[in-house]
């Protein structure tokens, strides 16, 4: 039986950081279950760094249809979890959902990726429990909301601690993805 992984995800998601581990999980064999608010048509967005700004920039990328919303995920029905950044990670942590899907994969010690802004949803958890000793990294501008979930922020683009890989931006998402397969072998 493939291993069943669940993608948390929502409007506005860096394309690259979806669609790539979506299509990884599958040609590797795996059942990949893209989740968000609602079930629905996601849209997607595009960042990438521009010379001179001081941050990134942001377009329309691809329409991507989610296949189940949160509230009708059960968490013990996956193996592991991924989270893209973007925007998506700001506003999905707010849903009401998001604590128990969380909870779940960290009590039960299954893999979780989460790579560039996704750190914003771990803040849906008010429970530092389960971050204190650890260490993560993701977007440089996500630093302090990674200190605040009171671990140690990890400047290196691909960090794994235990059973949780976090990665800086797309461009890491080899590195990410193969950190994140090899939890399953």
């Amino acid at each position: 039986m493939s291993k069943k992984i669940l993608i948390l995800t929502g409007d506005a998601a860096e394309v690259l950081e979806v669609y790539y581990p979506y299509f990884r999980l599958l040609e590797e064999g795996f059942e990949a279950v893209i989740s968000s608010p609602t079930k629905k048509v996601l849209h997607t967005v595009v960042h990438d760094f521009v010379e001179g700004w001081e941050t990134y920039t942001e377009k329309p990328g691809h329409l991507l249809p989610s296949h189940i919303s949160f509230a009708d995920v059960e968490p013990s029905d996956y193996d592991g979890l991924i989270i893209p950044g973007g925007r998506a990670p700001e506003y999905i942590r707010s849903d009401s959902n998001v604590p128990r899907i969380l909870r779940h994969f960290f009590e039960n010690d299954k893999p979780i990726g989460a790579i560039c802004h996704a750190a914003q949803v771990f803040s849906a958890l008010k429970d530092t429990r389960f971050f204190e000793g650890r260490t993560l990294t993701a977007y440089s501008a996500c630093r302090l909301d990674v200190e605040q979930l009171g671990a140690q922020y990890a400047p290196d683009t691909l960090h794994v601690d235990g059973r949780l890989v976090t990665g800086h931006a797309w461009p890491d998402l080899p590195g990410f993805m193969r950190e994140f397969l090899k939890l399953f072998q």
